[in-house]
């Protein structure tokens, strides 16, 4: 059975479509990337798997159960980190950390030495009251209570921001190790070298439409591939062959984006002209994702 399901999703404020027939799962020991800029539709689609908003048609289910019904037995066995924190001004880090732990039922002792090691990693001041904390420490607060946890599926909604790159380096670590241990964790991100990195499949949003889904693998023939040869004799008539786009020449040199479908015959025109220098470097999730945004009518977005 998939950790979350999410089938047909969709979500209307009166006549505002913040989501339309959006589908995705999450498997065990799976992290799932969701992007797409401000507005997109992410954090709704979050709200609604927590149970904090009612679908307006179809549903998300986690651990099999509905998470508009089941919504307090599901938060028993999840962590989630939203973007923007908000913690109680006159405590201390380290009392809601442990406030946020005995919540689960587990109490702080038990995991006395995972708390003490993440606050360490993520450089927190534990005894101090969060209203002298900045956005950046309110938001490692969270982070540690979550990490600390035992939870078996975590929501992660932005979770770097107001972070600087040294801690979303220890971020990344973190999540690394969670998946090592065989969790789940959704991440919703517009940093594309975070998602990239961290995530196994990865969904693109626009105006609350999932338009792709995949593993990145799967995704990069929907992108070019950027190329720079150099051959000994020129390349005449490069530009005439399918899927070569954007050459460029320089003397012996020419650099140019291709299709990937078109790679085998490019190569195969190039051989005889006896290549000295050949770099490629496949599509980015920068690419692909900017590919659909570019493409797209100001009115989708």
């Amino acid at each position: 059975m998939p950790v979350l399901t999410v089938d047909s999703l969709s979500k209307k404020y009166g006549s505002l479509r913040a989501l339309h027939n959006v589908s995705f799962g999450l498997d065990e020991g799976e992290a799932y990337g969701c992007i797409g800029p401000n507005g997109a539709g992410k954090t709704t689609a979050i709200r609604v798997i927590l149970g904090i908003l009612r679908p307006s048609g179809g549903s998300t289910s986690v651990f099999g159960m509905d998470s508009w019904k089941n919504a307090a037995d599901i938060h028993k066995r999840i962590a989630y980190v939203p973007g923007e924190v908000n913690l109680w001004p006159n405590l201390t880090g380290g009392e809601i950390i442990d406030f946020f732990l005995s919540l689960r039922g587990k109490g702080a002792s038990p995991n006395k030495e995972k708390r003490d090691s993440l606050i360490e990693r993520f450089k927190l001041e534990p005894g101090k009251k969060c209203r002298a904390y900045s956005k950046g420490n309110r938001q490692k607060v969270a982070l540690v209570a979550a990490f600390a946890s035992e939870a078996e599926l975590y929501i992660l909604d932005e979770p770097t921001s107001g972070l600087d790159p040294l801690m979303a380096q220890v971020f990344g670590e973190c999540v690394k190790e969670l998946k090592a241990d065989g969790k789940s964790i959704l991440l919703s991100s517009h940093i594309l070298s975070e998602v990239e990195r961290l995530c196994d499949r990865i969904g693109i949003l626009r105006g609350g439409v999932l338009v792709e889904e995949g593993r990145l693998g799967e995704l990069r023939h929907l992108t070019r591939t950027s190329v720079s040869v150099t051959t000994e004799h020129p390349a005449h008539g490069l530009a005439a062959i399918p899927g070569v786009h954007n050459l460029s020449v320089n003397k012996d040199c020419c650099d140019f984006s291709a299709d990937s479908e078109y790679l085998p015959e490019i190569i195969g025109f190039l051989s005889p002209l006896r290549i000295t220098r050949l770099t490629s470097s496949p599509p980015s999730l920068e690419t692909l994702f900017l590919s659909h945004y570019n493409n797209s009518r100001p009115e989708e977005l």
